[in-house]
């Protein structure tokens, strides 16, 4: 019984050996858990023309450079990457591919691994293209077959931009981050009832207090956090505001389309919060700062022990704001010179922050709140503290009464004042719970009190 073998042609003694590379690649991993796939079709087309140049001295390199589920429009790639290394390891002289944008589809791209190629003398075959980068002609046909796939990448992308802008347009949810509140079922959004009242909460606070660090604040004593159960900030609290997935819209470059999925937030209550939103930061401070001016009710004395009472006039339409001194209200003060009988609202009230801020810019300060917070935050580095403390400057002009009155209260201990002045006397077992409260005010909150 005869059989045939099948025999190699032999390499000739003088011939250079050439060691060649084989490169695949797919865009996507669809397939690739079959025995034989698109990534092994491609390497066998190459071995094959390998072994048909072996009398050429072509011999096939043991690795594999095999990229499944990888675009050819970025050259992050890990087999690439294996591939670019060996090359500048000097490891290969040919590069094999089954068609030219395996390798790429951009022609920029493309262009940096050709010059990488011939820095180190390797050239480049597309087995099913019949072209070499080693011949003037290869090069001329390499560049027209290059500027097709890029014509044909970038087609490819923008009929997906069209397809994803008529779906946007009938309301579709389109992926990316699930907000607050839904859940993601047969690729639709559907209302997680769970945590749908924590949005309509954010909606309710701010509507009612026009305020994103009160909001933030009230959230935080209600126990409120996002998706992934960290507590909401400042920069969570406008982002929800800002979100008009919660109506039961879908926006898209501008443009508001009815959704396809159910609201959460009423129209009524998402005008309300908007209606706010329309005034600057600041001019909502002014405005809730002239309703309750009073920073230093309960902390500002004078000299006999008494309390100095919030009091106002207006002139000429301007109001002016004082603190009285108790005797002066009750008129028994006349003839006694010993105590102050008005102070200037805005003048002790600038005097008391000021001392405030210079206090919480010392760095003996710093260290000990870091000290101090640490007990119920043991992470808590003093850098973050020195951060949360400085954040306080900038923040100050737009924190509302409430929020003034508060961080004062927190390191104030008591204002007196006399004929000599006033003596302010601070706090300093306050700057823990202070330094919590401003860890709740995100970075962005800086922006967005801009």
């Amino acid at each position: 019984m005869s059989r045939r073998v099948r025999i190699e042609p032999a390499m000739p003694a003088t011939t250079k050996k050439l060691r060649c590379a084989v490169y695949t690649r797919k865009s996507t991993d669809e397939g690739l858990e079959k025995e034989f796939n698109s990534l092994d079709a491609q390497r066998d087309a190459c071995e094959a023309y390998i072994n048909s140049q072996r009398a050429e001295g072509w011999v096939l390199v043991r690795d594999r450079y095999d990229d499944g589920g990888f675009s050819g429009g970025t050259l992050d790639r890990p087999a690439l990457k294996r591939l670019l290394a060996d090359i500048e390891q000097g490891r290969i002289d040919n590069i094999l591919v089954y068609k030219v944008d395996r390798l790429s589809r951009s022609l920029m791209d493309f262009a940096k691994l050709v010059e990488t190629m011939e820095a180190h003398g390797v050239t480049f075959v597309s087995v099913t293209q019949s072209f070499s980068t080693t011949t003037s002609m290869g090069r001329l046909t390499l560049n027209m077959l290059l500027s097709f796939a890029q014509y044909e990448r970038e087609l490819i992308g923008e009929r997906i931009r069209d397809k994803f802008a008529a779906s946007r347009a009938r309301g579709m949810w389109m992926g990316g981050k699930v907000p607050l509140g839904y859940d993601v079922v047969a690729r639709k959004l559907v209302v997680n009832e769970e945590e749908a009242p924590r949005v309509r909460r954010v909606f309710e606070i701010f509507a009612e207090t026009g305020s994103g660090i009160e909001t933030v604040k009230r959230l935080r004593a209600e126990g409120a956090t996002s998706k992934a159960g960290r507590p909401l900030d400042k920069g969570d609290v406008y982002k929800l505001l800002n979100n008009r997935t919660y109506v039961g819209e879908a926006a898209h470059k501008g443009n508001i389309y009815p959704g396809e999925h159910q609201g959460i937030v009423p129209r009524e209550l998402w005008d309300r919060a908007h209606a706010v939103l329309q005034i600057s930061p600041r001019v909502r401070a002014n405005q809730n700062r002239a309703q309750t001016p009073a920073l230093l009710k309960g902390l500002i004395f004078g000299v006999d022990g008494r309390a100095l009472s919030p009091t106002h006039a207006r002139k000429n339409g301007r109001l002016y704001r004082y603190y009285v001194a108790q005797r002066v209200l009750k008129g028994d003060a006349a003839g006694d010179d010993s105590i102050v009988r008005r102070v200037s609202a805005a003048e002790i009230e600038a005097a008391v922050v000021d001392q405030v801020r210079a206090l919480l810019r010392q760095p003996e300060i710093v260290v000990g709140t870091w000290r101090a917070a640490r007990r119920e935050a043991p992470d808590l580095t003093e850098g973050e503290t020195q951060d949360a403390l400085h954040r306080l400057d900038p923040l100050w002009e737009h924190l509302f009464p409430a929020e003034q009155a508060r961080i004062v209260r927190s390191l104030v201990e008591r204002v007196v004042v006399g004929p000599a002045g006033a003596d302010i006397r601070l706090r300093l077992d306050g700057l823990g719970g202070l330094v919590r409260d401003l860890g709740a005010i995100a970075p962005d909150a800086l922006r967005s009190a801009a």
